[in-house]
């Protein structure tokens, strides 16, 4: 559905667009933060904490924070909320739109687990507001008084929900619905956490009564649990591009492995921010990485390269137990077979659409679709007959040849599909 295809870019673009002023307005808190120096007396006589001098754009800006509050309101205050609140919005959105409504495509793979498009969204809703709730309760509850055990028990949740997301979805659907899980939480701690804090300090100052430091330390440390989240978000909002991780046989200890380097390496800038610069965390996060893209890019074995506890069954056979038994030949001389697509796919868009591709530049599918089986086929053949026939940009570069009386035949085929 061309329309659909639409809304698709314009949600995405808006939520390209919102993440990057929610994330660009994080890094600036933290880095403001962390780089807050001791005022003069006079400040520190009116109640700032801390101040900074900066030039940008053609001018000089000086920042303060009091250690509570000014002993009156400003008329014009700046909140920053929207920024998280659309990010989350345009992204569950964007979720429903790709992996919700076209659940049979990328949210499900039969040779993963073969499930109805309602339990599968059931279960990945179940994901994303189950953990929300879990996360909420650890934060509320005495644990939180304990960083390094908190912190274990977080991880352990993210490793749960990325192990537990690869058993029941795509790779692309599981990495997506861990983001999503991700994004709800650091949404979560803006609406559920640091906007009630802050409206209660503003209502304390306008009330002229004493602000509750705990409210202030709350919030601040919900905004760190952010800042650490970001880059292992950003990671896996870009990841549908690289399927050579979400594939893998171990793709979800791949999904923790680049989240942890990523939080790692982040940690670096924080602390550099105020003052402590440890080269060896970022070498250590660049070695890391690397070792992870060798560990994805070391050669898989046939039987690994295909999804395990599944015979990874050639096209040929299948023609002969599924194809030519359901309707092979066709009806009219009009129609076209099932017989016929199989041997145009076979021709045309196997060679990298597949789980062992022989293409000489895509060693592993793109986007995850593969078309090595007649029930892969079937499972993407509204996207087959899109890039075919419509937009017309699949074989990528036409290297293949497809014909425009090929591109029509799938056309026809899956219009005899949908009678």
């Amino acid at each position: 559905m061309p329309w659909l295809d639409w809304i698709s870019l314009f949600v995405r673009w808006f939520h390209v667009v919102a993440g990057v002023a929610w994330i660009g307005a994080s890094f600036y808190f933290i880095w403001l933060d962390n780089n807050l120096r001791t005022p003069p007396k006079w400040k520190q006589d009116k109640g700032i904490k801390g101040d900074l001098w900066a030039i940008h754009g053609g001018g000089f800006y000086e920042v303060a924070k009091y250690a509570y509050g000014p002993e009156k309101m400003p008329e014009t205050l700046h909140w920053f909320k929207w920024e998280a609140y659309t990010t989350w919005l345009s992204g569950f959105a964007l979720l429903i739109i790709v992996y919700y409504f076209g659940a049979s495509a990328y949210l499900i793979d039969p040779s993963v687990n073969a499930m109805s498009p309602t339990t599968a969204i059931s279960l990945g809703l179940g994901l994303i507001f189950g953990g929300l709730a879990l996360y909420e309760f650890a934060c509320r509850s005495p644990l939180a008084k304990y960083p390094l055990a908190f912190g274990i028990g977080l991880v352990a949740l993210v490793c749960i929900v990325s192990y537990l997301s690869t058993q029941w979805f795509s790779g692309r659907g599981a990495y997506i619905h861990v983001g999503a899980l991700i994004g709800t939480i650091m949404a979560g701690n803006v609406f559920f956490n640091i906007m009630p804090n802050q409206r209660k300090m503003v209502a304390a100052v306008a009330d002229k009564k004493d602000i509750d430091p705990n409210w202030g330390a709350s919030a601040k440390l919900r905004s760190v649990h952010n800042n650490y989240f970001t880059l292992p978000l950003l990671f896996i909002m870009i990841s549908n591009h690289y399927p050579m991780t979400y594939q893998h046989p171990q793709n979800w200890l791949i999904l923790i492995a680049i989240m942890a380097a990523a939080a790692w390496i982040r940690h670096f800038f924080n602390l550099r921010h105020v003052g402590t610069t440890k080269p060896g965390i970022l070498v250590s996060g660049a070695v890391a990485m690397l070792a992870i893209a060798l560990w994805v890019s070391w050669p898989q074995s046939p039987s690994h390269t295909s999804n395990e506890g599944h015979e990874d069954v050639s096209l040929v056979d299948e023609i002969g137990k599924k194809v030519t038994a359901n309707n092979a030949v066709a009806q009219a001389s009009s129609e076209v077979s099932n017989e016929r697509v199989v041997r145009l796919i076979t021709t045309h868009c196997v060679g990298c659409h597949s789980r062992t591709p022989t293409d000489d530049i895509f060693k592993v599918a793109p986007l995850g679709v593969v078309l090595d089986t007649w029930e892969d086929i079937e499972r993407f053949a509204p996207q087959v007959v899109r890039r075919t026939s419509v937009t017309k940009d699949m074989p990528f570069l036409n290297k293949t040849k497809m014909t425009d009386e090929e591109r029509q035949e799938i056309a026809r085929w899956f219009a005899q599909r949908e009678r």
